[in-house]
Formats: C-alpha cells, structure tokens, sequence
C-alpha cells in the first residue's frame, strides 16, 4: 500500500462530541504512525439540519486538541472542494454512471404513497422495506415506461434516485477491528443515493469523495457498521477498490449503559463536548473540557485510552508516545465507559508534569480573575512561583490554585467555624499570645530556623504541639488546610504571620 491517507468527516449539526474527536484521534494517529496526511471533510449534505458555527467549532476543538489537519476544508490540499455542498457537479457525474449501468434508479413515489404501502404492509403483519421484493409495487424507472420516466422528469415531478441492490448475494468484508463481516443483500434496502433537493445522501458521497481523495483506511464510529454492506456494493459499482475499513467502539455513559449523550454530562455536571457550546436557537449553554480547565494533552491522553490498549500497564501518554505506540490491533470491539473521575486523574497527571515555569503562566490569570490586578510584574511572578513549588502537588485543575493558595495573596476573611469550634479552647489565646510575643523575637525568617525555635518554645512551655500548631494555622489560612505550615510563614513574611495571628486573636476572642 502507498502512502496512508485518512478523513475526519463531520457533519456541521452542532457542538463536536468527544466519540466524534476520538475518531479523529485515532485518524490522526494512525496517519502519523505512518508517515500519512490526515484530512478534515465537511459533510454538509443535510442542509436541514445544518447549524451556524458549527464548522468553525469542529475546527477550534481540533486545533485545541492538536489534531491539526494536513489538508482539508480550511487548510487547503490538492483534492477539494473538502466540502461536500460544493462537490454537486462530481456527485451527479457518478450516479448518472450508476443510472446509465442499470445500478440505479428514479424513485417517484410520493411520501403519502410510501406511508400507503408500509400501513398496508403493517396490516399484512409485515414490515415495508423498498427492495428487491418490493420495488416492483412502486412508481419508479424500473416499473414505469422510458416515456413516462421522461415525461415525470420534464414536468418536473419530484424524485429521489436508488441504488439497486443486488438480490440474494452474501456480501464479505473485512474489518480491521472486527474481523470478517457477512450480510446477505436481502436485508437491505434500496438505498436513496441522491434526495429530492438533488443532494446526495452520506452513502453516495461519503463513498465518492473517499474514493477521489484517494483515502486508503476509513475509521468511523460502530454505528456506521450497518452501512458496511452498502458501501461495498457501491465500490463495486463503481469498479472501485474500496479503501480498508474499521469501526470503532462506542463511548458509554459512566453507568456502562448506553451512548453517553449531552445529556449525561448535563445531569452528571461533567462535559461531553471539547469547548463550550452555546445553542444558537436555545441559548443552552453546555460545557467544554477546555473552559473546565483540562489540558488539552491531558483530555488526548483520556480519549486515547476510550476503547483502545496499549497492550501494557501503562496510562500516561504524550501525543507523539501515542503516536510511535498506537495501533488498530489495540482497539476494542465493546464499549468503553467514559468515567469523569478517570479524566480528572489524567487532568492530574499531566499538570503534574508540567513545570514551575509552566504553571506559573496557568495560575496567574487565576490570580488576576480573584484579585483585580496585573500579574505581569517581576516581583507577583517570582512570588508565585515560590507558591507554586508548596501547593504544586495539590492541584488538579489551574483554577484548584486559588482553593489551595488563597492565603499567600490575602488574609482570610473568615474562619471554618467547624475546625474553629474544635481549636479555640480556653488556653487558646493565652497560647498564641504568648506565641506572637515569641515570633517577634526571631529575626532569621527562614522556614527551618522558625521551625527549630517555635518548637524549642513548645517543648520549653510544655505545650502540646497540636494546640499550638494548628490554631497558628487556622489563623493564617482560615483552615486546617495547606502547605508545610513553617514555609508558609517564611513566605508571608514575619509582618504579615503576626499580623494576621493578632487578627484572629481580635476576631476569635473579643467579639
């Protein structure tokens, strides 16, 4: 096989889902591992439903996640129009191909006449299928006469065209994550190939347009998997050879059960889109990994992982480790269970991994957001980065930031009244009295030596340490929470550790 060549093809029918961008993912990674060009298509025949934006946020959401198409609808290439609504003149020429070889034809009947022929067949205990066994009963090019076919086309009578399928054949095929494939032609109906508004349907151009840009391996979700048979007799039709398929799990809800749907992330309060969405009919609002603070390495990493097995323990992947490790083979054929809590810990992970310095440029616009003021400074960079080295671990998100080093940047304003309630005891404030009178007395204020003389102080008062240790931490943040208490103190600085202690004094004791 020549150089692989694969396709993301969406449809522009609102917000991109995270099944839509795994099958990206996995276009994308398949392509690279190969040295191959990974194209974004535009499948835009369905004008009905047809939602403003949504193209430009299917473009958004891939370059958010990296996957940056080689060419395609916005990134040019030497096989367009990449988008489907401008590719009408091609489509006719095929099926005119198809209607002159005697594999397709016009379908004339009305929807009332359909809906006549499916009650009839209802009644009869049957289903209504337009087939090989029915197709005879119906107003089209096969029944009626070349006149009166002329004569319906010149009054301009509305019609959809068909693909004749074969009677009685068993179609097999391969899948390169399900194995062999068998479907007997009689289970399927005529299929309509070209609509009433002279617009192909998906089978006809999906088949078409993946046959002149030359893809060589389609990968498409499981649901696609009924049409499997039909697009092989179109490539046969056509005399084409059909390009290598694969059909990929579907994304369940956290439960196992079912398709996760918009839904799910509603009810759940996790997102199931890449960016935010707002519904431009609605104005329903729906959330996206990116503004939820996910890393778009981190939410790559999760995706990859949905339905597919490095085939060893190990979870934490960059793209290009994705790339040099993935492969079909690994792919599932069940369902993958999407679990938010799963995506929080690669959120985890990867912030983990990323440096001071890196951070640094994550948690200052945290910081403006809560304070008002600019971030850009020397000295609010060198202090957070101070900051960032005690409470790096703590976080998962950049915005969990502010929950766990709020107090570095301004003295609480309240206190946990449940912690409090359990520290303020009677010898409470005899003891951080006699503390702050001790702390003004130090004046190395470095973490260790503070250390070293606040316990000395401790042991010569005969004090417990947990009733000196955690009011003096209450004061500072409000909480029992935070870093190493001492380099905490170290970096408030010696005025602000007494003021702030003497404040608590204030509140917790004169009220």
């Amino acid at each position: 096989m020549g150089k692989f060549r694969v396709r993301f093809a969406p449809s522009p029918t609102g917000p991109l889902h995270i099944g839509g961008v795994r099958t990206a993912l996995f276009n994308y990674l398949l392509a690279k591992k190969n040295n191959g060009q990974f194209i974004l298509r535009i499948e835009d025949t369905d004008q009905k439903r047809f939602v403003p934006g949504s193209i430009e946020y299917i473009q958004e959401a891939l370059e958010w996640a990296g996957i940056v198409p080689d060419e395609g609808f916005g990134y040019g290439g030497d096989y367009g129009p990449y988008k489907q609504s401008e590719r009408k003149d091609l489509y006719e020429q095929c099926v005119e191909q198809l209607l002159e070889e005697g594999k397709a034809y016009y379908a004339f009947d009305t929807p009332e006449e359909l809906e006549a022929m499916r009650q009839q067949f209802q009644q009869e205990g049957k289903t209504f299928q337009y087939d090989a066994s029915t197709r005879s009963l119906m107003k089209n090019s096969l029944t009626l006469s070349e006149n009166e076919v002329t004569k319906l086309l010149e009054q301009g009578q509305p019609y959809v065209i068909r693909f004749k399928i074969p009677e009685n054949r068993t179609v097999k095929m391969q899948d390169l994550i399900r194995g062999e494939v068998e479907v007997n032609t009689n289970t399927l109906d005529d299929k309509v190939l070209v609509k009433s508004d002279g617009l192909p349907t998906y089978h006809l151009a999906n088949v078409v347009d993946d046959h002149l840009m030359e893809i060589t391996h389609v990968i498409r979700g499981e649901e696609w998997l009924p049409s499997l048979a039909l697009h092989h007799l179109l490539y046969e039709a056509f005399g084409w050879q059909p390009p290598k398929f694969a059909h990929l799990p579907l994304i369940l809800k956290p439960t196992g059960k079912g398709k996760l749907s918009k839904r799910d992330g509603i009810k759940g309060g996790f997102p199931v889109f890449p960016l935010e969405w707002t519904d431009p009919q609605t104005d329903e609002k729906l959330e996206g990994f990116r503004e939820e603070g996910y890393l778009p390495e981190a939410f790559i990493n999760m995706l990859a992982l949905l339905g597919w097995n490095p085939g060893t323990d190990r979870e934490i992947f960059t793209m290009n480790e994705l790339i040099k490790a993935f492969d079909l083979s690994g792919v599932n054929k069940s369902g993958a269970r999407f679990d938010p809590e799963k995506a929080k810990w690669f959120q985890q992970q990867h912030l983990q991994l990323k440096s001071e310095e890196e951070l640094l440029e994550l948690v200052l616009p945290v910081i403006r957001k809560q304070l008002g003021f600019h971030t850009d400074g020397k000295a609010i960079r060198d202090y957070t980065l101070k900051v960032l080295k005690l409470v790096k671990e703590r976080l998962v998100f950049p915005a969990d930031f502010w929950t766990w080093a709020s107090f570095f940047y301004q003295a609480p304003e309240e206190y946990n009244p449940k912690v409090l309630k359990k520290h303020k005891k009677p010898q409470t404030k005899e003891i951080l009295e006699k503390v702050v009178k001790f702390l003004q007395g130090i004046e190395d204020w470095k973490a260790p030596f503070i250390k070293e003389q606040l316990s000395g102080f401790i042991e010569e008062n005969q004090f417990s340490f947990g009733k000196v240790l955690q009011p003096l931490r209450i004061a500072l943040t409000g909480d029992l929470k935070g870093p190493d208490l001492f380099e905490m103190m170290e970096l408030i600085g010696k005025d602000e550790t007494l003021k702030r202690i003497e404040k608590a004094l204030k509140v917790w004791f004169e009220e």
